[in-house]
């Protein structure tokens, strides 16, 4: 820790503007979440498919009994794009 002593005018050539310093830092800011929202690639039709409910296919018993059985899933997106 670091300890500063003098009068504010002294204080504030030493250290800056608060309210400038403020301001560059809420623009930076800015600039870095506009970079951020980058453009979404558009889904293909896989990623589509597998994002409608109505096509899941689970597994009915065993151990993986609920999860999705991609294996069926990908022989009926097979089909159903040969059409």
């Amino acid at each position: 820790m670091v300890k500063i002593e003098g009068t504010l005018d002294e204080l504030r050539r030493l250290l800056g503007a608060i309210d400038n310093t403020v301001s560059i830092v809420e623009t930076k800011a800015e600039e870095v979440v506009e970079v951020a929202k980058k453009k979404r690639r558009k889904l293909n039709d896989w990623q589509r498919y597998l994002r409608d409910k109505s096509n899941h296919i689970k597994f009915k018993s065993g151990k993986r009994k609920g999860q999705l059985d991609l294996a069926k899933m990908s022989r009926a997106f097979k089909k159903l794009k040969g059409k």
